[in-house]
């Protein structure tokens, strides 16, 4: 478990679980940290960790005790979140990945650890009607940790970073150090104050042929610009689905949200008819898989075609946003296009959206490179609150 690289002027020191690639390491590095423990389970990771930190994580956080985890003054991580996300499946604290928040516990109980920065999705504070949070909560108060009021909801494009991705942020203060607290008083971004960001701010003027979306891919999304162009509405806000066009089965068993899908559509149809059937025969959209014969138009009225915005080709449709941000980077393969450049962002460009500074080193697979940050918190964002938790450290 020994450092094999050193940091000069330590302010204080710290360890990482559920480390990945290490956001947590780089943003408390930069505040003066060292890191004297870290741990995770996935090899591609693990390799990556050591190779931008000289530090060994190969460690099973639920295999290791406590006694062996040496003196920090912060634990941080981010949890496993795929028991409470929704891209999981949400059986939370029933999910065996759910339960190690309670590794988090049992070190904190041996340790007293001073501060405290946890992070995870944010439907773990809808999970189990609230629950969940409430456990969580409850668990480290009864531990001696004063918090915020409310859990803190936090996205890179908060602080000029052009990607959405809000999470939540637990930041917490051992008793011992702020006696006379009953809340963290952590400040964050007022939205109506939230800087103007755009994707083009990260992105590389010239990359790799590899990344350019396929002749399928371009064939799906012309069929598609040139629908949005051709329907009499500008913005709809329902996704479309090919599959209801002319249908007239019965859906009153259906979910009610289901249902006013299935209506709106039918009605587009009816009132495009002619138009419709054209787009129809013109570009084979019977041969389409079905995943490309679902679509979302989510750039509202200011964009007037699919290749002015960032598209992303997802299990439930086709989606076009507007190029003030990039949509959430997950796990799954569904990195965002660039609709200007049909292209999709690079490996590099996932860095930035996760704020990894320019000269970290990169998986040499790109899908496993692209998981990983998707997996990833933000550097920034990390940096932003903890140099708040932490101002009494590292002033």
């Amino acid at each position: 478990m020994n450092k094999t690289n050193k940091t000069s002027n330590i302010k204080f020191k710290f360890i990482d679980l559920f480390s990945g690639i290490g956001a947590f390491h780089t943003a408390l590095e930069q505040l003066g940290g060292e890191c004297v423990f870290a741990s995770d389970i996935d090899k591609y990771s693990i390799d990556i960790y050591q190779k931008n930190y000289g530090l060994n994580s190969d460690f099973d956080i639920t295999k290791v005790n406590e006694n062996d985890i040496p003196y920090h003054d912060v634990l941080c991580g981010g949890f496993p979140c795929q028991a409470f996300s929704n891209a999981g499946n949400k059986r939370g604290f029933d999910d065996t990945r759910g339960t190690l928040f309670f590794e988090i516990k049992r070190i904190l109980e041996k340790h007293k650890t001073k501060y405290i920065i946890l992070e995870n999705v944010k439907h773990l504070l809808k999970h189990d009607d609230g629950k969940t949070w409430i456990i969580i909560k409850n668990n480290l108060e009864e531990l001696g940790y004063i918090m915020t009021e409310h859990p803190i909801i936090m996205s890179p494009h908060y602080i000029g970073i052009p990607q959405n991705r809000e999470r939540i942020f637990i930041l917490g203060i051992h008793n011992s150090v702020g006696k006379n607290k009953k809340f963290l008083d952590i400040k964050v971004p007022e939205k109506k104050d939230l800087p103007k960001t755009s994707i083009y701010d990260v992105l590389d003027k010239e990359v790799p042929d590899k990344y350019k979306i396929t002749q399928y891919e371009e064939r799906i999304l012309n069929a598609w610009d040139n629908f949005h162009k051709g329907i009499k509405i500008e913005v709809y806000g329902f996704p479309v689905w090919v599959e209801e066009f002319g249908k007239d089965y019965d859906y009153s068993d259906f979910p009610k949200w289901k249902q006013d899908y299935v209506i709106k559509n039918r009605k587009l149809y009816l009132e495009n008819k002619d138009f419709i059937d054209c787009w129809f025969k013109e570009y084979n959209v019977n041969d389409f898989k079905l995943r490309d014969k679902k679509f979302e138009w989510q750039a509202g009225k200011d964009y007037k075609s699919v290749w002015e915005t960032a598209i992303q080709f997802r299990q439930s449709g086709i989606r076009c946003k507007k190029t003030d941000y990039f949509p959430t980077l997950v796990a799954m393969v569904q990195t965002p296009i660039v609709g200007k450049y049909k292209r999709r962002i690079t490996p590099r460009e996932a860095a930035r959206l996760q704020s990894f500074p320019e000269n970290f080193n990169l998986h040499e697979i790109d899908q496993k490179a692209y998981k990983q940050f998707g997996n990833s918190a933000n550097v920034k964002i990390i940096k932003y609150l903890a140099e708040q938790l932490l101002a009494d450290i590292i002033k």
